[in-house]
């Protein structure tokens, strides 16, 4: 049988853990970056809505992944989790800033509560290393 390698990711440009989590887990070549949520340096969520919010939590999300020798380009799948689903429009627009095509597959939800009080939270799964894209034949 052969060996799986599972690695913890942390980076000090991203969140601190709430709670006994880590930052990211890589295993092989792919790496799950646990949810992030739009918090300042010095911990509390920063100020400006859903969209400073949201800003936030995917510059944490880059940095996770930098830190795992990854990138937005690498993503496959995100999972967006809103407090309101009513923010889904201007989360669109903020996400196609950081992601281009072939965007990752992706699932958004509201949800009743998230940590700290936040508006939105999201977390990822990406490739580590060389990939090459190649476009469907539809």
């Amino acid at each position: 049988m052969s060996k799986v390698v599972r690695k913890a990711i942390y980076t000090a440009l991203g969140p601190k853990p709430l709670a006994p989590y880590s930052q990211a887990i890589q295993v092989d070549n792919l790496v799950y970056v646990s949810g992030m949520v739009g918090t300042s340096e010095l911990g509390p969520l920063v100020e400006g809505g859903i969209a400073a919010e949201a800003k936030q939590a995917l510059m944490h999300l880059g940095n996770v992944l930098k830190a795992a020798d990854s990138s937005f380009e690498k993503v496959v799948k995100t999972t967006v989790l809103l407090a309101d689903l009513n923010d889904f429009g201007v989360v669109n627009e903020i996400y196609k800033q950081y992601f281009v095509e072939p965007y990752p597959a992706r699932m958004a939800y509201q949800v009743a509560k998230l940590p700290l009080g936040a508006k939105i939270e999201i977390d990822a799964i990406a490739i580590v290393g060389e990939v090459e894209h190649v476009k469907s034949n539809l």
